[in-house]
């Protein structure tokens, strides 16, 4: 029997011995394996290992366990004084150490998910330029992308297997942030790896630097990316063409997360790219997977089908309109036609309900509603805003994606609750400071009945001697698990279906662990690992139904669920320091 090799890098390979041992062969020695953050353990490099790889004296002389490195390291992080500072504290420590990284975040994640994804995230992008330090990821630009084979050709990892990329035109609810946007596929993959199961040596962050419309940007003295106005058009479409083209042609079976793109380039090029390379839109389809889960599970709380329920949507961005199609998917799914299925979804934008007598973008278009479907409403203008919206459609859930606070009144909620005895309410926009309304708002104004679950973390609700459990919407139940389900299943494209499968697998974990009994919508993030397993495990299982998977052994191997699911455990990456030799060529 021969040993098993995996190239990681120009620098590194992972070994399995004949006897099943795994260890890191480094192609590296002294201070230039300690910068190498995949491989670097720190003080924890053992005597032998020191002197084998020439690291002797380059050290302290104590060889620290990773249980106390974790120590010394939360004791470091909670030692600073702001979440900003909290931010920069664990960037670094990432930039150093990715083990000790990983390992620190799955231990405290419930503690640390604001702080390296949404909300905290937010600041540090718009105070990228100030607070860079280390390069991390490829970054692409007009003055590059005619190069842009070279520069993935530049790239460490030699088996990329998940790309999250952005042109940064519409981070969470603070739009353009120009080069800062890197932050956001950054945050990401960090939970496609303490949440997914991704090696970090998979994965890879890409920042698409197009340009800012932003003048206070190309002003600022810190700011690192093109200052000029954003490529558009043909220009925008030729350049990712590049992007695309260059990475694929390394990285033949990568996929690609897209990420805060602006709603109309959002579906222009998840519909250019889906087909030649697969790949997925998180602002599209991963919010509206966990949207529609949250609301399946809701559903089961109130003891109602979907198709009962009569559906509003305040914001028709890529986030509200990603939603409204997988709940229409859903209801279609569950015996509606595809008109009748139309007609319990009411999306609203800025100038209120989507109609067909009005001009809207080619991405509304599918859900605007004819004149007549709404004639006997009563409405003071030509057309219905959010509050004649709730009280025509006779609405039984609200959904909020619009990105303005407050826009969920205690009226409006009131309207809702007059629908329905346990009214849907779900402001879900990110981050807390966007947010429709809070939870305790839409409580008081329902008298409790409301169910209720947000974009970003809210603490509990107490009203006289009830506590209510305010579950997250996080788009983190969903797209670590969908990612990593197609990476297991070398998926040739992502598939409506999967996306759908995703949603169902969230929804079915909730029921099953016991949540709906204590009231919650979704699951405590502290079981995202958990989540992943099921949504990954469901996601391949659809991707070898819908003949866009590539490797077949689950249908011979794993007809049923459970023995999916090890299958997908025993192929998660975990933060645990591997044995560190020496190259014999080195």
């Amino acid at each position: 029997m021969t040993s098993a090799r995996h190239a990681i890098s120009p620098y590194f390979d992972i070994v399995t011995d004949p006897g099943g041992e795994r260890y890191i062969e480094s192609f590296l020695r002294g201070i230039a394996l300690l910068r190498l953050t995949a491989t670097n353990k720190g003080t924890a490099y053992t005597d032998e290992e020191r002197r084998a790889l020439n690291l002797d004296g380059l050290l302290p002389p104590h060889v620290s366990t990773m249980e106390q490195q974790l120590e010394r390291s939360y004791w470091g992080y909670g030692r600073q004084p702001t979440d900003l500072q909290k931010y920069e504290y664990l960037r670094a420590l990432q930039d150093r150490n990715e083990f000790l990284f990983f390992a620190l975040l799955s231990r405290h994640l419930n503690e640390m998910l604001p702080i390296v994804y949404t909300p905290t995230v937010g600041e540090a992008v718009q105070q990228f330029g100030a607070l860079y330090q280390t390069p991390r990821g490829l970054s692409f630009s007009p003055g590059n992308i005619g190069r842009a084979r070279e520069c993935v050709r530049n790239f460490v990892w030699s088996d990329v297997r998940m790309v999250v990329a952005t042109d940064a035109s519409a981070i969470l609810g603070i739009g353009d942030q120009g080069y800062g946007g890197l932050a956001i596929p950054i945050g990401k993959l960090a939970l496609y790896t303490v949440g997914g199961g991704v090696a970090p040596y998979h994965s890879l962050p890409v920042s698409l630097d197009i340009g800012t419309n932003r003048a206070d940007l190309c002003e600022d003295p810190f700011y690192l990316g093109v200052r000029q106005e954003r490529l558009r058009g043909d220009e925008y479409l030729h350049f990712m063409d590049r992007f695309v083209d260059a990475v694929v042609a390394r990285y033949p079976n990568v996929i690609i997360q897209w990420e805060d793109l602006a709603k109309n380039n959002a579906f222009t090029v998840l519909d250019r790219f889906r087909d030649r390379v697969a790949s997925f839109n998180d602002d599209i389809q991963g919010t509206g997977a966990v949207a529609l889960a949250g609301l399946l599970s809701a559903c089961k709380l109130k003891g109602e089908k979907l198709t009962d329920q009569r559906i509003v949507i305040h914001g028709a961005g890529a986030g509200g309109i990603g939603v409204a199609l997988e709940i229409w998917r859903a209801l279609v799914r569950d015996g509606l036609s595809e008109r009748e299925a139309h007609g319990r979804i009411f999306v609203l934008d800025s100038k209120g309900l989507l109609s067909s007598d009005r001009e809207v973008e080619s991405y509304k278009r599918p859900f605007a509603h004819d004149l007549a479907e709404y004639a006997d409403w009563e409405c003071a203008g030509d057309h219905p805003d959010l509050l004649e919206t709730v009280r025509g459609a006779r609405a039984t859930v609200l959904l909020g994606l619009s990105g303005r606070p407050g826009a969920f009144s205690g009226a409006i909620v009131e309207a809702v609750a007059e629908n329905t005895d346990r009214p849907i309410v779900f402001p879900l926009s990110n981050p807390t400071s966007a947010c429709e309304a809070t939870p305790e708002e839409v409580l008081r104004a329902t008298e409790g009945r409301a169910l209720v679950a947000t974009g970003s973390p809210f603490a509990n609700v107490r009203l006289g001697e009830t506590e209510f459990e305010i579950g997250q919407g996080n788009n983190a139940f969903i797209f670590p698990g969908l990612g990593f389900g197609a990476i297991l299943a070398d998926a040739r494209k992502v598939t409506d279906a999967m996306v759908q499968a995703a949603a169902t697998a969230l929804a079915d974990y909730t029921e099953e662990r016991g949540h709906l009994e204590k009231g919650r919508i979704y699951p405590p993030v502290d079981e995202l690992l958990e989540v992943s397993v099921r949504v990954a495990a469901v996601v391949v299982r659809q991707a070898i139904a819908d003949g866009v998977a590539t490797k077949l052994r689950l249908v011979t191997e794993s007809p049923d669920l459970p023995t999916a699911e090890a299958y997908v455990r025993s192929k998660m990456w975990r933060p645990e320091y591997l044995p560190v030799r020496p190259s014999s060529g080195v």
